[in-house]
């Protein structure tokens, strides 16, 4: 029986993916509308009614679904008020997806890009739609037919992960998105000054402290690859017919070039394990720890005999996602806080920062 304070992956129903535009949240549509009907191109076909819904999930940059008529489209934004240092780049997001495509299907396609804010109050590109089923804590309806389904997917999006980092950036002009030389060091330096932005007494201590033991142990890097930076399960698709496969990969603003198992210790870092202490548990959705899913042993030896990299050092890049994580938990409540974000989630979400910060001490020990 499972208990009241457990989601059952096969219980409830899934969040709706679309809802209306959150309170607070609508953009200028005339506006809008007139600019891409301008601008999409013409094998785009922008000649129907024009209507807009929003993809509520997300918790920082605002993504709405337009569509004209039968055709439709994805509309990124950065979220409202300050930002934080290099997040929520709207400009690297659509660089990125206008030429990934060619060379990685999962990455859907961008088709327009403006920095004009007189059309969406900031920067914002569109992209194509891609259709399928985002899993986080409950499976959705169309797929609870398929037997192993947990390790299924978990195993298609190793798969995926390694895939995208054995991609040569320079096949599609990419080879100078990012530094990759020192670019451990500058993320855990550009962390700790997200941290100090947005700091909270209580736990200032003991973030310096996993800060220090970051910058104390970095690893040598083994190779240069494509780094997504937030690479997670309810951050790709899968269609309902194919659990073998990711059909589409979203939030690529922050991707650029450096060591991939930054990217591997994020998607650890929101892994949910059987072995895992109820008490301090990883990231990721209620829900997500019965859905069967690998071990992150098993998802560790999966993609290192893919990719061919040691991952005797993988502590450390766990450790650095459960830290990060803690900052952006932070940095959500505090967009709240001073009132640039409507999201009433954001509240309470910084309550689950000890959790991160106790796990990254356990890793780094």
């Amino acid at each position: 029986m499972t208990s009241p304070n457990v989601v059952d992956p096969y219980g409830d129903d899934p969040v709706p993916e679309i809802a209306p535009v959150r309170r607070g949240e609508d953009l200028n549509w005339e506006v809008i509308e007139g600019f891409l009907r301008r601008e999409l191109p013409d094998d785009l076909d922008a000649s129907g009614s024009f209507m807009v819904q929003q993809f509520p999930n997300g918790a920082a940059n605002l993504t709405y679904l337009i569509s004209f008529g039968e055709t439709e489209l994805v509309l990124r934004r950065p979220p409202f008020g300050t930002l934080a240092p290099g997040a929520h780049d709207m400009a690297r997001e659509y660089k990125v997806l206008s030429r990934l495509w060619k060379i990685f299907p999962k990455a859907p396609r961008a088709f327009v890009f403006t920095d004009d804010a007189s059309i969406a109050g900031s920067d914002m590109f569109v992209m194509e739609r891609r259709s399928g089923e985002v899993i986080r804590g409950v499976i959705p309806h169309s797929m609870r037919h398929h037997v192993d389904l947990g390790r299924r997917i978990g195993f298609a999006l190793t798969d995926a992960v390694s895939e995208f980092h054995l991609l040569d950036p320079s096949d599609v002009g990419l080879e100078n998105l990012g530094k990759p030389d020192g670019f451990a060091e500058r993320q855990v330096r550009g962390w700790k000054k997200r941290w100090d932005l947005v700091s909270d007494e209580r736990y200032d201590a003991i973030m310096g402290e996993i800060h220090r033991k970051l910058s104390d142990s970095i690893p040598t890097p083994q190779r240069v690859s494509f780094v997504h930076n937030d690479l997670k399960l309810d951050n790709c698709m899968f269609r309902p017919d194919n659990p073998d496969e990711v059909e589409a990969i979203f939030d690529w603003d922050m991707t650029t070039l450096g060591d991939p198992l930054i990217d591997l210790g994020t998607l650890l870092n929101y892994w949910p394990d059987p072995d895992d202490d109820p008490e301090v548990t990883r990231g990721g959705h209620d829900g997500l720890g019965s859905v069967g899913l690998p071990k992150r042993s098993e998802i560790v030896e999966h993609y290192a005999q893919v990719s061919g990299l040691d991952l005797s050092r993988i502590g450390w890049y766990e450790a650095f996602g459960q830290w990060k994580t803690a900052t952006v938990l932070q940095q959500l409540h505090y967009r709240w806080k001073v009132g640039d974000s409507k999201d009433e989630r954001m509240a309470l979400i910084a309550d689950a920062l000890p959790k991160f910060t106790e796990t990254a001490l356990a890793l780094l020990s």
